[in-house]
């Protein structure tokens, strides 16, 4: 294998981070397209919409971070038949994931109308722009699978122009159905559908020249039991994981929500700014993905070392710098953010909390992409359940403190994550690399 090296690691995470970046973007673009109708019930469906979308996805997540390590460990052992077949068999099973979510489409509708429990004007837009873009997902999930593959080989600067090609047609289309066509909410949500559509051809197009154009894999080796109870499995793992994380992060939401709307409020900004910094920390742990499960499968344990070293010496130097930002210009950054003088002071009596953020996260983030690449996902899954109970005890332990004390909770969160990882990392390494 080639040795890692600090151009290798930024290779990998500068692109995936500005992937990362472009889809806050999209949602700021649809919903100032959407605004500028003047029809506040619009603007707050495809607003609710976005969310709601958001949440289903997300949920899908393991699509790509599955596909990252199963096809980086087959490019570890330079096995390029099984490289073909972790594509065929991840585009399959986000096809059928994203059918699954089509046909049971007037269920999640239904729990999602009742979920927001907003105003009839604002329910019949999000019903329309719902009904429409339940349509793509097929598509958006083919392209979490084809993003993760070509991630997986180390194609980063491939799935960085795929992912904004896909977010830039849809800001365009977007802004040429809503304001050009005058279809409102349904144009909003037309975009997205035509957008994944085309960047679920161009990427199936951008895999088959990677490849040669000559797929050449026997339909038994695709659907290889064993391979496939191993995706599936891998998944599995990952899935509870993430819903635990998603529980998590809900849980701190839903405690500020009962302390006020102004701590509320100001919560939610300091929540945006410190997910600013999440979008990088990501793009270090896709390189982690890549360049530890590549080394995971050529058994390679020097360069699993290396590229794990490189990869946190990376994070914290990003984290502190991020974090130094925020203190540092965090008070000027939320007095643009709100005009509310109340929100805005709360939010700076806890701004050191939330600067704390990158450097508690870390390690959180660092040993997830490690152990998605080197598929120890079931230890990955167990961990992150362990992680989220210290969390509520520390939640429950620091509670008359308040709203300090549930930041303080989540900091703990973010820490046992990273360090219940970091415990169990030597034991996991030895068993990959036996002596």
């Amino acid at each position: 294998m080639r040795p890692v090296t600090h151009r290798s690691v930024l290779a990998i995470a500068a692109p995936m981070t500005l992937a990362h970046l472009t889809t806050p973007l999209l949602g700021l673009v649809a919903t100032t397209v959407v605004g500028r109708l003047g029809d506040a019930a619009a603007l707050g469906g495809v607003a609710l919409g976005a969310v709601v979308f958001d949440f289903l996805f997300w949920g899908f997540g393991f699509l790509r971070m599955g596909t990252v390590g199963l096809v980086a460990q087959a490019l570890g052992r330079r096995d390029g038949i099984e490289q073909k077949a972790v594509l065929a068999r991840a585009v399959l099973l986000a096809v059928a994931c994203g059918l699954v979510l089509v046909l049971l489409q007037k269920p999640i509708g239904y729990l999602a109308l009742k979920m927001a429990g907003a105003s009839p004007a604002v329910d019949t837009a999000l019903a329309t722009y719902y009904g429409v873009r339940i349509w793509a997902a097929p598509m958006s999930l083919a392209n979490y699978a084809l993003l993760g593959w070509l991630t997986g080989l180390g194609r980063t600067g491939h799935a960085l122009v795929l992912q904004a090609g896909i977010n830039g047609l849809n800001i365009v289309l977007c802004a040429l159905l809503v304001l050009w066509f005058d279809e409102g909410v349904a144009g909003a949500a037309e975009a997205a559908v035509w957008a994944e559509g085309v960047g679920m051809l161009a990427g199936l197009l951008l895999c088959a020249r990677l490849i040669g154009f000559r797929f050449e894999v026997p339909r038994s080796v695709v659907l290889e039991r064993a391979r496939m109870m191993e995706m599936m499995a891998l998944n599995r793992d990952i899935l509870i994981r993430s819903a635990a994380l998603l529980g998590g992060l809900a849980f701190f939401a839903a405690q500020g929500a009962r302390m006020g709307d102004t701590t509320l409020a100001a919560n939610a900004l300091l929540n945006t700014m410190s997910m600013l910094t999440v979008y990088f920390l990501d793009g270090f742990a896709t390189a982690a993905e890549q360049l530890c499960g590549a080394a995971a499968g050529a058994r390679d344990r020097t360069t699993f070392s290396a590229a794990l070293r490189l990869v946190f010496l990376w994070g914290y130097g990003f984290a502190l710098a991020a974090a130094g930002l925020l203190f540092g210009s965090g008070p000027w950054v939320l007095q643009l953010m709100s005009t509310n003088a109340e929100v805005v002071a709360e939010a700076i009596a806890y701004l050191p909390f939330a600067a704390l953020v990158p450097l508690a996260g870390v390690a959180a983030y660092a040993y997830d992409g490690i152990y998605v690449g080197a598929m120890w996902s079931r230890d990955m899954r167990n961990l992150m359940l362990a992680s989220l109970a210290v969390y509520l005890l520390a939640w429950f332990v620091l509670r008359p403190f308040g709203n300090a004390g549930l930041w303080m909770a989540l900091l703990v969160f973010l820490m046992a994550r990273g360090g219940f990882q970091a415990l169990r990392l030597p034991a996991l390494v030895r068993r990959t690399f036996p002596a």
